[in-house]
């Protein structure tokens, strides 16, 4: 596995194309909209948020990859198109019929997504518009602002491609995402198309994106809030020439299948790096646990603490906080055989504290980047999650959201 330039343009075939609408903000102060092109009827998977409260987009589009197959993707910022009954449905239709049109496929073929503020109506004038000039545009070539045109709260755009050998063929995996708060499985408030050139039948994709999400976007979480837009979509068009993987076994699947996962892993992370007002990225590691469902239930609790996440914030040797979100998540633990590992450096052993230098931990809590080793002693399951630290700006930010 090598990783490549390009993210959703690094594989064969696809086209993507921007739009500046004036969604959520100024017409063209900043890219809200993307078509994405497999250049032909290509196998679809897609991967959906489970809060009953669903969006339009994440309605039509489950209903649209009934057949396995789409054409392309369209993704609007700004507003997310959620909790606007029957005119939220025909305008998320219409976003599709409008793309269809201009690409002379079926409707069904194209999957809609959206972010941004819920419970506002969607400015349909501008979205016609803009999918109008992104469409236009085709005929250009391709668009580098992909990742940077689905950005809500971000502050960077997410992207990662990858390149693997299936049968003596190269196919290349490549996605963008967006993600920043409301971020909590199943899924986080996240939009994350991936584009392959790899030859897949569309049960053996579906598997190998559900595989992929819960060991990744499954595994992060920001805040604790679970969203009601999160989609994750993977189009495969077949460019790459393989011979067609046909189910989810045997070892062209394999190399597939861990080329996806590497691309949601590295997007998911970078997901949880950016979280809204973050300064630092938190990984835990979770070992010894009953089983790896307990491993990931513990360290969702331990990253989903408001109280771990801002005592590293503050640098705060606090480990009291981190065996307290063991102890309440809903998942098998012994007081009395947890080992703990903060930035290295062992707090507990058995459960009971170590001699604590705090000066030495504190500078350690300065880097960016913090690990949090804990080991449970109680079986084999093991699992690890990401998240991040907690400051004042994630208040600023979330205060003012809608304004």
């Amino acid at each position: 596995m090598q990783t490549v330039d390009g993210g959703v343009l690094a594989p064969k075939g696809f086209t993507v194309n921007t739009a500046s609408c004036g969604i959520n903000s100024p017409k063209g102060s900043r890219k809200d909209l993307v078509v994405i092109d497999a250049g032909g009827t290509a196998s679809a998977a897609g991967v959906f948020t489970t809060n009953r409260v669903q969006a339009a987009p994440v309605v039509l589009s489950k209903d649209h990859l009934q057949t396995g197959m789409a054409r392309a993707v369209v993704v609007n910022s700004g507003n997310a198109n959620a909790c606007n009954g029957e005119p939220g449905m025909a305008d998320a239709r219409e976003m599709a019929a409008l793309v269809a049109e201009g690409l002379s496929v079926p409707a069904s073929e194209i999957l809609v997504a959206s972010t941004g503020v819920i419970g506002r109506p969607l400015p349909m004038d501008v979205i016609r518009e803009g999918i109008r000039e992104a469409l236009e545009r085709q005929a250009l070539g391709p668009d580098p602002d992909a990742a940077e045109s689905i950005m809500t709260t971000d502050t960077v755009p997410k992207t990662c491609a990858v390149r693997c050998d299936l049968d003596s063929k190269s196919a290349v995996v490549g996605g963008i995402a967006k993600g920043a708060g409301m971020i909590c499985p199943y899924m986080a408030t996240m939009i994350g198309v991936v584009t392959t050139d790899a030859a897949i039948a569309p049960g053996a994709l579906q598997a190998a994106l559900r595989r992929a999400v819960g060991k990744s976007f499954n595994c992060i979480t920001v805040d604790g809030d679970m969203s009601t837009n999160d989609t994750v979509f993977v189009l495969a068009n077949g460019a790459a020439g393989n011979p067609e993987i046909t189910r989810p076994e045997g070892d062209a699947y394999e190399r597939f299948a861990e080329a996806l996962e590497h691309v949601c892993t590295d997007l998911a992370k970078k997901i949880a790096r950016d979280g809204e007002g973050a300064t630092k990225l938190v990984e835990i590691r979770v070992r010894g646990a009953r089983s790896d469902e307990d491993a990931r239930t513990i360290g969702m609790s331990v990253a989903n603490s408001a109280l771990v996440k801002t005592a590293i914030y503050g640098h705060d040797p606090n480990w009291g906080r981190i065996l307290c979100a063991v102890g309440y998540a809903d998942a098998e633990s012994d007081p009395d055989t947890i080992d703990l590992l903060l930035c290295g450096h062992q707090l507990t052993r058995d459960g009971q504290g170590l001699p604590l230098d705090e000066p030495t931990m504190r500078k350690a809590l300065s880097a960016s980047e913090i690990p949090v080793e804990i080991d449970l002693r109680l079986g084999d399951g093991a699992a690890t999650v990401w998240t991040c630290d907690m400051s004042h700006e994630y208040v600023t930010v979330n205060a003012e959201y809608t304004t």
